[in-house]
This record gives C-alpha cells, sequence and structure tokens, in this order.
C-alpha cells in the first residue's frame, strides 16, 4: 500500500500564470524599445533681440525678400527695398547667394496676404540655393 495523500489522476483547477507573466513581460520590453525617446519636428532657430537698441547697427548683408499686397492685383515684390517682377526674383537671388558663405534670407509677407505667395518666394530662394529662411512676422518687426 502506498502512502499518497491525495488524487493524483483528477485535472488541477488552477491555471498557470507563469507562461502568462513570461509573455507580458517580452511585450513590455517590445513596446518600450519601439516607442522614441523624444519626438522628432522640425528644427527651428529663433531669432533674438538686441540686447541694447542703441548698439544696432545695420548690417548691409542681410537679405529680405518683401510681398507686399496690391488688393485684388497680383502682389508685388521687393528685395532690399528694389522693386522687382516674380519672374526675377530667383535669378536675382540666385545671382547675390552665388558668392556668398552665409546663405541667409528673409521674408517678410504682408498679414492680408495668402501664404501661398510668401511659400512661392520660399521655394524661389530654395532654388536660389539658400540655406537658412526666415520669416519676419509683425511682431518680430516690432522688436518685442
Amino acid at each position: 500500500m502506498g502512502m499518497g495523500g491525495g488524487n493524483t489522476g483528477g485535472a488541477v483547477s488552477e491555471i498557470n500564470v507563469t507562461p502568462l507573466i513570461d509573455v507580458l513581460l517580452v511585450l513590455l520590453i517590445i513596446f518600450m524599445v519601439i516607442v522614441p525617446v523624444t519626438p522628432r519636428g522640425l528644427e527651428t532657430l529663433v531669432p533674438q533681440p538686441p540686447k541694447d537698441h542703441k548698439e544696432q547697427q545695420e548690417n548691409d548683408r542681410t537679405i529680405v525678400v518683401q510681398v507686399l499686397s496690391n488688393g485684388a492685383a497680383a502682389p508685388a515684390y521687393k528685395i532690399n527695398e528694389t522693386s522687382m517682377n516674380k519672374g526675377d526674383l530667383e535669378p536675382k537671388l540666385a545671382e547675390i547667394f552665388a558668392t556668398r558663405q552665409e546663405k541667409v534670407m528673409f521674408v517678410k509677407g504682408d498679414k492680408d496676404l495668402d501664404f501661398s505667395k510668401v511659400a512661392e518666394v520660399i521655394d524661389f530662394g530654395h532654388q536660389a540655393g539658400v540655406d537658412n529662411i526666415g520669416l519676419i512676422t509683425p511682431r518680430v518687426e516690432a522688436g518685442q
């Protein structure tokens, strides 16, 4: 006779959770690796106002392209206060930036103007080889 203390031939009614915990840990590690640590976006540089307004000096190397609204008519374009036609913008910008080491341009558009007109000027700058293009807004222009 054997000295048994229970029923050995029946089914066990408890769930074995050890394999489920292993699966849970593997899934946790996979999702931790997949989720990026920092979100990536566009890199931007915000212009800082000068510390002393009296020390601000005029830079003749700064290129500002203005897109001025003419009501219902086509917008007017200026490069550093020199009026230009839309078709002459890209060749003139290419001529200006052909010999420059720093290829920085600013675009200033009227507040009543559709942004697609400003985007065209930005595209002209990219086609002319400009690396950095900044936008001048009314708040930046006011110096705040």
